[in-house]
């Protein structure tokens, strides 16, 4: 390595993998089976590298294909661990091909798994803590905790819901469609898992595993469309429990649901033992979405499915719902910071992801690596970001207070306004959750039509997740239908705003603020950084004494629970 050149994480691993006619299809376009085993593959070794012992993959996140690859092109996988936790590590895995006649590389997709590191005995190992180096590095470290989060939020996000939907199954028209029986496309296959199927610790390789779901899962798609479908999406992997050279992998898939341009179908695999015919092992599931692409590469209309009765039904029911919170991801992720309007619409379906997109923006900011100094009085600190057109600011100072109890008193904002002057009043307006509350704001601030501006603000609060991260508490603008916009305010808006705490002794803590300016903000920012207005000092010290005036408060309100 060149003196001078940034050290590679100790956990990085790359692969490099030509594409061959026996990897691909009746196409010619590299299987997706055969790219799940090369990124199970991938990713393993970074999980060993950081464990220094066997590691097992317990899931694989939701997977984008973004494009197809073709044959004699190159597929180049990167995979290294974003972050360790007791037992368990997140893997981040990036994938892309690359043209070797012109030199062009595309992306191809991102995918996280999460792998359990295990000794000899099968026993969960304990694992060491990984130390980031990189500013991306410190941005995926400290958004692996709030990835954790949602995965284990994921089921109840669908079951609400499913239940603040109707019951009943709405089966979709459509003019001169076909109809076909959701049990016409129903696939059912068997495989002996051999020497060849297993990893090195002689459990059957996950990879494996999945490619076997995938090629049952796209049996199951041709027979809904009869054509040759294309995989664009599969919605986690779950690993259930680990199966062994010997068994037998029993592989199911169905469609569930078929929409205007795309199907979603769900496959499982069932292991059993060459004497336990009868007793079968839940070993994963996963559902697929796939799409049938005309001769110009555009989404043909599909079939309707007529779901099975009683289970076929809620499964039915269950891909619209999946479908919806896809859809809803998609929209949060694809908003930009220069469209209007910044905020997007609350609802059941997308409130994980929504309190993940604002921790996970914020905790990002935080993570950047180009702050610097502009103001400095007294012992209150003022930093700024400059990134392209945005412009971000952070303020900070030691306060004698634990982390805990200005994490509490700094996450009511409905106390905002006993510090903050810029605040008239802030009131809760739902309570999402313990992490998770909505308030609507109004502001001392007139907007330039002359009106008091309000917010609709959605506040998600973490606790730490190990020890060094900070308490988190996170704003940003959400869309509420009890609350449109009212003739007597001008709505306004915030994409990432919110304050990190760190304990720095037992008694004191460190305080920042963070945010990331708005347009109609920038002015009233730039006018505190150069020093021809104190309004951040003075707020900041208001909050400091508010802080210190209710600690003890808040100390008794808690011995008194």
């Amino acid at each position: 390595m060149a003196s001078g050149a940034p050290a590679r994480n100790g956990t990085e691993v790359q692969m490099s993998q030509l594409v061959l006619p026996c990897h691909t299809s009746h196409r010619g376009e590299l299987s997706v089976g055969q790219l799940l085993k090369w990124i199970d593959t991938a990713a393993c070794l970074s999980a060993e590298k950081h464990a220094g012992c066997p590691c097992v993959t317990a899931s694989m996140d939701d997977i984008y294909f973004e494009h197809t690859i073709s044959v004699g092109q190159v597929v180049n996988i990167k995979a290294k661990v974003n972050r360790a936790f007791n037992s368990s590590m997140e893997v981040g895995i990036q994938v892309s091909h690359e043209d070797l006649c012109s030199g062009r590389q595309w992306s191809v997709c991102k995918a996280y798994a999460t792998f359990v590191a295990q000794d000899q005995a099968n026993a969960k190992v304990k694992l060491k803590p990984l130390t980031p180096q990189t500013e991306e590095e410190k941005i995926e470290h400290s958004i692996a905790a709030e990835r954790r989060r949602m995965r284990l939020a994921h089921k109840d996000t669908l079951k609400d819901l499913l239940n603040h939907s109707p019951h009943e199954t709405e089966l979709e028209t459509r003019d001169g469609s076909v109809v076909v029986p959701a049990e016409k496309t129903r696939v059912e296959s068997v495989e002996l898992v051999l020497p060849p199927h297993a990893n090195h610790q002689g459990n059957t390789f996950g990879g494996q595993i999945m490619a076997w779901m995938e090629n049952v899962a796209t049996i199951a798609a041709s027979r809904l469309c009869h054509a040759h479908p294309t995989l664009t999406t599969i919605e986690m992997f779950h690993f259930r429990g680990p199966s062994q050279v010997g068994d037998r992998l029993v592989l199911k898939a169905i469609v569930n649901n078929a929409f205007k341009n795309s199907m979603e179908v769900g496959v499982c695999a069932e292991a059993y033992g060459q004497e336990m015919v009868t007793s079968r092992r839940h070993i994963n599931s996963a559902f697929m979405t796939f799409v049938v692409l005309d001769e110009e590469g555009r989404p043909r209309a599909l079939p309707l499915v007529v779901p099975e009765p009683e289970d076929g039904e809620r499964r039915y029911r269950e891909a619209s719902a999946r479908k919806k919170i896809r859809l809803d991801r998609k929209y949060i992720v694809s908003c930009r910071q220069t469209e209007v309007p910044l905020s997007v619409p609350w609802d059941q379906s997308n409130k994980v992801y929504l309190s993940y997109n604002n921790v996970s923006a914020l905790k990002t900011l935080v993570a950047k690596a180009n702050w610097v100094l502009a103001r400095e009085k007294e012992k209150v600190r003022m930093y700024t970001l400059e990134e392209d057109q945005f412009l971000s600011f952070r303020i900070e100072m030691t306060v004698r207070i634990t982390a805990a109890q200005a994490f509490s008193l700094l996450s009511d904002l409905r106390r905002r306004p006993e510090w903050d002057s810029h605040y008239a009043s802030a009131e809760l307006v739902q309570q999402v959750d313990d992490d998770d509350m909505i308030y609507h704001v109004v502001s001392q601030t007139v907007s330039h039509e002359n009106k008091p501006q309000d917010f609709v603000i959605l506040a998600s609060r973490r606790k730490p997740c190990d020890k060094g991260d900070p308490y988190v508490v996170a704003f940003r603008s959400v869309t509420l239908p009890t609350h449109p916009p009212s003739p007597g305010f001008s709505r306004g808006e915030t994409l990432c705003s919110g304050f990190c705490i760190w304990p720095e002794t037992e008694e004191t803590s460190k305080v920042a603020y963070y945010n990331q300016a708005t347009p109609g903000y920038l002015n009233y920012v730039t006018t505190n950084i150069v020093g021809l207005s104190s309004n951040f000092y003075s707020t900041f010290v208001a909050c400091e004494k508010f802080l210190l005036k209710n600690k003890d408060d808040l100390i008794l309100q808690l011995q008194d629970l």
